[in-house]
């Protein structure tokens, strides 16, 4: 029959035996491996590991550790932990159990220590309390269920997103936060999850506690028993709510740029099948098509700058009447601020462009001694009007057209469609027009103020004889639109200009900006998306005046160029003609670089 010592030698687990003192008398082979060595028996006193720590860390000497208590104050020690290290350096977290051994009289005669190896446990420990601690700290919702729906868990984040507190929610049905017409999606995902499968980012809406709807993105995962079991899942919610918010939003911009575009296309389209209907010759047919394609144009740019909001009349008046910012002493303005939606903007831009081309052709705007009164009112008779009166005074006499044009025709067909009316007068003193728009409820009309006077400069400027002007002047075009491009050309050939070099790549741009003798340049402000700082730097290196030929605000130029000339797209000749002439008049040097405002500091 074994004997005592064979039976521990036979266990798995470390044994190991000391004398009173404390001296090492046996150990099994599963302590020599815990150890990493065999010590000699009688010689190592209370515990023969290389080194010991206490669980935090700090040195443990062997005469304080639980072996050396146990036989100093002679009782067993429970629930202590160490960390033992072996020769080789590693470190084995374990559980030790010393027991004193005594005699018949009660004397102690040694110990007996058990060593249990919890270097995996403690692993498995300290991995479990990452893990919570990173489901507590985590922004996104993770729960926890069992296979047939049951909440198990439930974490801060879930709180925050779904409003229910744990002790409302967990031991509840997952089916509480789902929809009624989702249910379906829960047995679709317990059966996935059950061949376990894991889900990633699915999208669903699911219920607060006060009753909202939010989108979510669902990541899932089998949760296994000891066998393998499928018995629950684990899933990390995010919302997405808005990003689903901003996905609908640009979805609505997107639909709604593109009608804008396609209408804007089919205006354009309609205008240049009209005004070749009823231009008198090719040059008549241009320039009328120009000039609605130029007022159209100018709309659209207030458009632009209230976010597709509106636009004031004042500002449709000061672009459509007085080309733009510049103001002349002949015009008149007076009338409350209103902001019209963008479809009555169009139409009203079209009309007083329509208006003001034949006052500047034929009527008062045409003799310097002529005057122009244009007024505005919101009137309320059963329903809200814009009431505009157009009065021309002072200049050569009229009398009402034998057949009606294209912007006559324009101008009824425009204001009918929109509802409203307009009628008109010709007499000695000039053309006297009343037009009546309605206004929705939600126009918004503030104080009345007139429009101050200043002389049109830039009118004075296009009277400077063309082609005296810009006879033999060499132009370098950069454009990367090939339509525009050969319409800048021709225009340039025809004022007389020489256009010594084109490019439409950045890459050949910079060479033509280098090599290139001229006198002036034309420059996009954008080549297929590239930015043009280092070709602007370069002209003016050079000296070379040159103006952005843009669709953009000043915004979109290059930083230190936003002070820079700008021809704005789409451009009239008279335009192009204007910005030409200031390039070449201007003494090198007229367009020095600007330094970048300083970062402000934090």
């Amino acid at each position: 029959m074994p004997n005592s010592t064979d039976l521990l030698e036979l266990l798995p687990a470390a044994v190991y035996m000391t004398d009173a003192e404390g001296r090492l008398t046996f150990y099994n082979q599963a302590a020599a491996d815990l150890w990493g060595y065999r010590p000699q028996i009688g010689t190592a006193q209370w515990c023969d590991s290389w080194q010991l720590y206490w669980p935090d860390g700090r040195p443990m000497p062997h005469e304080e550790c639980p072996m050396a208590i146990a036989l100093k104050e002679g009782r067993p020690i429970r629930g202590a932990e160490a960390i033992a290290e072996r020769p080789d350096g590693t470190q084995i977290r374990f559980a030790p159990c010393p027991t004193p051994l005594t005699d018949a009289s009660g004397r102690i005669t040694g110990a007996i220590n058990l060593l249990v190896d919890i270097t995996e446990q403690n692993r498995n420990e300290l991995e479990h309390d990452k893990l919570a601690a990173i489901v507590t700290a985590s922004d996104d919702a993770i729960i926890s269920k069992t296979i047939d729906g049951c909440i198990t868990s439930w974490n801060a984040a879930a709180t925050r997103l779904l409003g229910y507190a744990p002790d409302e929610i967990i031991g509840q049905s997952i089916l509480r936060i789902i929809p009624p017409e989702r249910h379906h999606e829960e047995k679709e995902i317990i059966a996935r999850l059950q061949r376990g499968e894991h889900i990633h980012h699915y999208e669903t809406v699911r219920l607060t506690k006060d009753g909202r709807r939010i989108d979510l993105s669902l990541s899932l995962s089998p949760l296994r028993d000891r066998f393998g079991r499928v018995v629950g899942a684990a899933k990390i919610a995010r919302d997405i709510t808005e990003r689903k918010r901003a996905e609908a939003l640009q979805q609505l911009l997107l639909e709604e740029l593109n009608h804008r575009v396609k209408n804007t296309l089919a205006i354009v389209q309609a205008m240049a099948n009209q005004s070749l209907r009823h231009a008198r010759s090719p040059d008549d047919f241009v320039s009328g098509f120009n000039g609605r394609v130029q007022a159209l144009a100018r709309a659209h740019d207030l458009l632009t700058q209230t976010r597709l909001q509106g636009a004031d009349v004042l500002q449709l008046v000061r672009d459509q009447v007085l080309l733009g910012g510049a103001d002349d002493s002949r015009v008149a303005c007076r009338g409350p601020a209103l902001v019209l939606e963008p479809q009555a903007a169009v139409h009203l831009a079209l009309v007083l462009h329509e208006l003001a081309t034949n006052a500047r052709k034929y009527g008062a705007l045409s003799a310097p001694e002529g005057r122009l009164s244009v007024e505005w009112e919101v009137c309320t008779d059963g329903q809200r009007n814009l009431e505009i009166r157009w009065s021309e005074t002072g200049g050569p006499q009229v009398s009402a057209p034998s057949h009606k044009g294209f912007g006559v025709t324009l101008i009824e067909r425009t204001v009918q469609a929109a509802g409203g009316e307009c009628s008109s007068r010709y007499d000695s003193q000039g053309l006297t027009a009343r037009i009546s728009f309605p206004l929705p409820e939600h126009a918004h009309e503030t104080a009345a103020f007139a429009v101050p006077h200043r002389t049109d400069q830039r009118g004075e400027m296009w009277a400077v004889n063309v082609a005296r002007a810009l006879d033999g002047k060499r132009i370098i075009v950069i454009e990367d639109e090939a339509l525009v491009l050969m319409e800048l050309e021709s225009s340039l050939a025809d004022a007389g200009c020489e256009v010594v070099g084109t490019a439409g790549t950045l890459d050949d741009a910079k060479v033509l900006s280098a090599q290139a003798e001229c006198d002036a340049a034309l420059l996009d402000a954008n080549l297929a998306g590239r930015r043009v700082d280092e070709l602007a730097a370069m002209l003016t290196r050079r000296n070379i005046p040159f103006a952005f030929v843009t669709g953009y605000g000043r915004d979109g130029l290059p930083e230190t160029f936003r002070d820079a000339t700008v021809l704005k797209k789409p451009y009239g000749l008279a335009d192009l003609i204007a910005v030409v002439q200031s390039l070449v008049h201007q003494r090198p040097g007229v367009l020095p670089l600007r330094k970048p405002a300083p970062a402000k500091s934090n």
